[in-house]
């Protein structure tokens, strides 16, 4: 059984279809790739996945539970965490604080126990400060801590999204656009920490991308959408082999 079994996804939105239809699987400990032009349906269904948008019909089926109709906090307890194409940090606060934000969800001390200063909370929060700054080293950014997230390079950024999706202990990693306006060595670098972060924590992760070196280098399967269709599934060499990927989103190279 896949970790996660999309069964036809359809959403609508001014009587217009944004996905017909859609079936997905991911296989647990896989990266699978949501590829297609602008406009696909990519970002669609990750907010349908992260309950952010209900779907007209069709599953999502995670670890045997469907998810349709459950708020994103309830998805995102059941170990589904994301980062977003446009980086949602907390400009204004310092890196160590962001992922903390993370972690809180999953903390037992409530406000009136933080007030008293309870020595259980305090300890809980102790250990919380300790696992941010852990991840905070596991994605290249221990030496920042205490910087404003605003004030980093969109690099560190999208880096310190990841931390912080990864503060919440997700057996399921959405990634969207993660090498959104990132270098080429920027982007050899985060293709690197998403393999070692896979791999240290046993991590599946379904990611919307346009770097297609990125996405032939690192994805176990792409998937292609196209006008809110799937048109394409295979290997990364299937893909980029298939004629109908090619015409609706590849291209072609000039002879």
């Amino acid at each position: 059984m896949p970790l996660l079994a999309v069964r036809g996804l359809s959403i609508a939105f001014g009587g217009l279809a944004a996905l017909s239809d859609v079936d997905l699987e991911v296989a647990e400990g896989r990266i699978v790739a949501l590829i297609g032009p602008n406009g696909a349906g990519k970002t669609t269904v990750f907010n349908v996945l992260t309950g952010l948008y209900r779907p007209l019909g069709g599953q999502v089926v995670f670890a045997g539970q469907d998810l349709v109709g459950l708020a994103p906090h309830a998805i995102a307890r059941r170990g589904v965490a994301r980062t977003f194409q446009n980086t949602e940090v907390f400009r204004g606060l310092p890196a160590l604080d962001n992922v903390l934000i993370g972690l809180h969800a999953r903390l037992r001390g409530g406000v009136l126990g933080g007030a008293l200063a309870a020595p259980s909370v305090r300890r809980e929060e102790s250990g919380a400060r300790a696992e941010a700054a852990a991840l905070l080293d596991a994605v290249g950014l221990g030496a920042v801590a205490s910087v404003e997230a605003g004030s980093l390079p969109l690099g560190m950024q999208k880096r310190l999204e990841i931390a912080r999706a990864l503060a919440a202990r997700p057996r399921l990693l959405l990634l969207d656009e993660p090498a959104g306006g990132l270098n080429p060595t920027e982007t050899g670098e985060l293709m690197a920490l998403i393999r070692r972060v896979r791999e240290a924590r046993g991590l599946t992760i379904l990611l919307v991308e346009h770097d297609m070196a990125l996405v032939m280098g690192i994805s176990d399967r792409v998937a292609v959408l196209d006008h809110g269709r799937k048109i394409a599934e295979g290997t990364p060499g299937e893909i980029a082999a298939d004629p109908a990927v090619i015409e609706a989103y590849l291209g072609r190279e000039d002879a």
